[in-house]
């Protein structure tokens, strides 16, 4: 089989991480994602996935958080058939393929353009492809601005510079008329950890960004109002995590300050009304 080698710089191989993570569960006899086209597509990259070390705890975590950014993607398009869903800092993720969303939706996956041109080599064109720098004004011009979104922003937090990732946002919720935003929230604790991380050093970047109380991006001035906050070391799938892993995420289930330095999915409704 010919392999695709990735030409990328160290911030969007970070892309490479979550892509074996996910793949990685797709392998175990228990699987908390259980996307084997994660898999196939790892297996399709000349690159060496073994210098990111991962471990069992980024393996489980990424795959939970994948599966419930998922169903929240599942329930709002459900509920609005005719939506967009956009999700930012795609990567090689297949989550479209994974949520089936109704025929009337438009999905737009958005990365930098060297990730969106080595996507769409790999992989199938069910969606829109954007590709744009999300840290630069503008970017939002080429989509649809009157419909119900989906917005998920999964892993990119701690990962772009200053307040742009809160610009990004404010951004796509102007631009919009109402919808609803779901990420994973680093606290500033876990941000700033990730640079210890031996995956996230292999790459030689160094993460920077979170934050710790669920109602900050409300004060984003981007419209957003917290309607969830599931704490991952809580969730059911904890089951299917190996041990000692098992035992230790639900000892840590017991404290909520901890349960938030580990893993959280956030969702926020927002709504924006345009100045007459």
């Amino acid at each position: 089989m010919l392999r695709t080698r990735p030409e990328l710089d160290p911030i969007q191989e970070t892309l490479l991480l979550t892509l074996q993570a996910r793949a990685l569960d797709a392998t175990m006899a228990t699987p908390i994602l259980g996307d084997a086209r994660q898999a196939e597509l790892a297996e399709r990259l000349d690159y060496d996935f073994t210098k990111l070390k991962l471990k069992p705890s980024l393996i489980c975590g990424t795959a939970l958080r994948a599966k419930k950014l998922d169903d929240a993607v599942r329930r709002f398009t459900t509920a609005h058939p005719t939506a967009v869903v956009l999700d930012l800092g795609c990567g090689l993720d297949t989550r479209m393929l994974r949520c089936e969303p109704p025929a009337g939706v438009d999905w737009y996956d958005v990365d930098y353009p060297e990730v969106i041109d080595l996507r769409s080599r790999l992989l199938p064109q069910d969606s829109y492809l954007l590709g744009t720098d999300l840290t630069k004004p503008g970017w939002t011009s080429a989509l649809p601005p009157d419909r119900p979104t989906m917005i998920i922003a999964e892993g990119l937090l701690p990962f772009l510079p200053g307040d742009s990732f809160q610009t990004m946002i404010r951004e796509a919720t102007t631009h919009f008329p109402t919808g609803e935003l779901a990420l994973n929230g680093y606290t500033r604790f876990a941000a700033w950890a990730m640079k210890y991380h031996p995956s996230i050093k292999a790459l030689g970047i160094r993460a920077a960004q979170g934050f710790d109380d669920p109602h900050g991006p409300e004060t984003w001035n981007a419209h957003l109002t917290l309607i969830d906050e599931q704490l991952l070391t809580r969730a059911p799938e904890i089951t299917l995590f190996p041990q000692p892993l098992r035992a230790l995420t639900r000892a840590t289930s017991r404290s909520a300050a901890l349960s938030r330095q580990a893993n959280r999915i956030l969702r926020y409704a927002f709504q924006h009304h345009p100045a007459l």
